[in-house]
């Protein structure tokens, strides 16, 4: 059983890229869809699939690389709000990661964003993660 399933979901991408795969398989929840579907319009990943298994579905994502120095797309995964200690914020108080480079993914009352558009609907939530 898993506890902090949106952490399960970085950690598994996060090992797969540090051992090399090229396809992570993930159990599949709206809210992880939503984010695979963030990562993969922002350009962190090269494709994705939702696969249905007659129980809970799966998530199998093709990690992207850089072609020349084999290094990930995604070079660090932070979670930010946890189980034990949520973390909530409004759009004036926003914190840029890497300094506008990376995004951060939200969970706001008009679903699962990233924090730019939060900002342009005026919205607030909670902050899942950090990526860049």
């Amino acid at each position: 059983m898993v506890t902090d399933p949106i952490a399960d979901f970085l950690t598994r991408i996060r090992n797969a890229q540090m051992a090399g795969h090229r396809i992570v398989e993930i159990p599949a929840s709206n809210l992880k869809k939503r984010m695979t579907e963030i990562l993969y319009n922002q350009g962190y990943i090269l494709k994705y699939k939702f696969e249905d298994d007659n129980k809970q579905g799966l998530i199998k994502i093709a990690l992207k690389y850089d072609a020349a120095t084999k290094t990930p797309a995604i070079q660090s995964l932070e979670r930010v709000s946890r189980p034990g200690l949520r973390h909530y914020a409004k759009p004036a108080d926003f914190r840029r990661v890497k300094n506008g480079l990376g995004i951060a993914i939200l969970s706001t009352s008009k679903g699962v964003l990233t924090d730019k558009e939060a900002k342009t609907q005026n919205v607030g939530g909670e902050v899942l993660c950090y990526i860049y």
